[in-house]
């Protein structure tokens, strides 16, 4: 596996992945999604983006609905994310994010974003993580992705949820997420340069070819 580093986007790449991605919240404010989308370096091209929705029992990100548009007028792949608070109850959570994010044909699946336990332990966790990952794969008719970062998912989530798609979260790494089991997207670095955003971004690839990319897609 080699990185490669294109002063573009400030940092090295994961060049033998073919679908490169960022992931975009409330803290990267406004931004130029045509540009994003132009925005073209010895063929790397970011082809999709994970757009934070909703967050708890009622929070929405106040860009999101922007976002979500935005990204489907400029031919971007989008996806809509949740962070859950484990401490919550997990079906109220989802009501939250199934109240707000309309999914379409040729969008991603709902992720889950889970990092941080709040004081539960292991066990209540995964109760509310599993109340959440039913009641909007019912909702939606798509299996969702679950997001973490290796430690936390080594912590609470091994040996549960095997049967959902997994994007974790490993900076700093060679090659790959040092994780033992398959995973579908790998957020690599949290310090990218995109045109079109102001702020540093969440930069991430997608493990497989196309055809393995649009059968993950909403039908």
């Amino acid at each position: 596996m080699q990185f490669v580093r294109y002063p573009e986007f400030g940092i090295p790449i994961p060049a033998e992945y073919e679908i490169h991605g960022i992931d975009v919240s409330r803290y990267q404010q406004t931004i130029s999604w045509d540009m994003v989308k132009e925005m073209n370096v010895h063929d790397i091209r970011l082809q999709f983006a994970f757009i934070k929705a909703t967050e708890g029992l009622i929070n929405i990100d106040p860009f999101f609905k922007r976002n979500w548009k935005k990204t489907k007028e400029a031919g971007i792949v989008r996806g809509a994310y949740h962070f859950f608070i484990p401490t919550k109850d997990g079906k109220s959570q989802a009501k939250n994010f199934m109240d707000h994010v309309q999914l379409q044909s040729g969008d991603l699946p709902p992720v889950l974003d889970v990092e941080q336990a709040y004081g539960a332990n292991a066990a209540q966790v995964r109760k509310e993580i599993k109340e959440w990952l039913d009641a909007v794969e019912d909702f939606y008719h798509i299996k969702p992705i679950i997001y973490t970062y290796l430690d936390f998912y080594n912590n609470y989530l091994k040996g549960y949820f095997d049967d959902y798609p997994l994007w974790v979260a490993h900076y700093l790494q060679p090659h790959q997420p040092r994780i033992n089991r398959d995973w579908a997207f790998w957020q690599h670095s949290e310090q990218g340069h995109v045109n079109g955003i102001v702020s540093k971004v969440d930069f991430n690839v997608f493990n497989g070819d196309s055809l393995s990319f649009r059968a993950l897609l909403v039908p």
